[in-house]
């Protein structure tokens, strides 16, 4: 190097307030964690739900992989994993090859880098779980039923089982406002307006909303949590003062399965219920009112037009009006 070249380096470092000496030292780098450490770090940072979604999953990598760095993952360590997941998933009748368990995987591995990537622990450039595609999902089998079908089941939740009024406040709770089975789970005697007879309902991604019930669902909701509820706590409760869970809903789809085939056999649940009335609400209401009434209000859930064309609560109630054949407050 030429002398004109080192004074214009030392020049040049000078001005930038550094000694010749540091560039000697070797940069001190943050300790990679193990993927086990990392997971238990990333489970406490994200939401209770996030979690209870991808915990399962999140143990399974863990077993798989938790004494490896976290930057030493392929993707083609992540397909091979996601292909022996599909083929270890439990078969059931309703089961599609363990697509959904591999692409929970995917997505739990995705939560985890998107948390690597802020931290500063890898580059994005170099995220193996963005560089994996999720299985292409199978349109549902799911569809609307019939006014025959709804009649029948309500028939006979209604005449067997340990607690019929119970069963029947959930069918016409989820038949009404076509809410999710976490959202009825959720559900607080404070979260009831029974002067404009609205429901707040606290649904998957974190959403709340309000939606309409009719009078009729709104004096059963009340007087249920008068007689088995507690103020500010969960409204829906078994007889013995028990908080509902997700296993009611197992018990009283197995039982009416049990008393009419064609509901084991097509495996039809809850969510069913959510498609029925979304449908009708579309057919009757057109899509606008249908997507607000299902509580979509993400981007994903629709094209840029539904960013001018959104219905609103009025909207929403109108169609229960309709739908259940009673005046509503907000109805026009």
């Amino acid at each position: 190097m030429k002398d004109d070249d080192l004074e214009a380096a030392r020049l040049l470092l000078t001005r930038l307030g550094i000694h010749p000496q540091q560039l000697l030292k070797t940069p001190t780098t943050a300790a990679v964690p193990t993927i086990g450490d990392y997971i238990d770090r990333v489970s406490h940072a994200v939401p209770v739900g996030t979690r209870r979604v991808y915990d399962t999953y999140w143990r399974r990598i863990a077993e798989a992989w938790g004494d490896r760095r976290i930057d030493e993952l392929t993707p083609m360590d992540i397909k091979q994993f996601a292909e022996q997941v599909k083929l270890q998933v439990v078969v059931r009748r309703n089961s599609r090859g363990g697509r959904s368990a591999a692409e929970h995987l995917i997505a739990a591995l995705r939560c985890l880098y998107r948390h690597a990537v802020a931290d500063g622990l890898i580059s994005e450039n170099h995220n193996p779980a963005t560089r994996v595609a999720k299985p292409r999902r199978l349109a549902t089998t799911r569809r609307a039923l019939p006014d025959r079908a709804l009649t029948e089941i309500n028939e006979v939740a209604g005449t067997t089982g340990s607690d019929p009024e119970l069963d029947l406040l959930l069918l016409r709770l989820h038949t009404e406002t076509a809410c999710r089975r976490g959202g009825a789970l959720q559900l607080r005697a404070t979260h009831l307006d029974t002067e404009q007879c609205l429901i707040r309902l606290y649904e998957k991604g974190e959403t709340v909303r309000w939606q309409p019930v009719s009078p009729t669902l709104m004096r059963h909701l009340v007087a249920h949590g008068e007689e088995r509820g507690l103020r500010g706590e969960h409204l829906l409760r078994y007889r013995n003062g028990q908080p509902l869970t997700a296993r009611r809903y197992d018990h009283l789809w197995q039982r009416l399965g049990k008393h009419l085939p064609w509901v084991a056999t097509q495996q039809i649940s809850t969510h069913w219920l959510r498609h029925t009335t979304l449908t009708w609400v579309e057919r009757n209401f057109g899509y606008a009112v249908a997507r607000a009434y299902a509580g979509h209000n993400g981007k994903s859930d629709a094209g840029t037009t539904s960013t001018y064309v959104r219905a609103d609560l009025h909207e929403v109630a109108e169609a229960l009006a309709a739908l259940t054949g009673e005046a509503h407050p907000l109805s026009r």
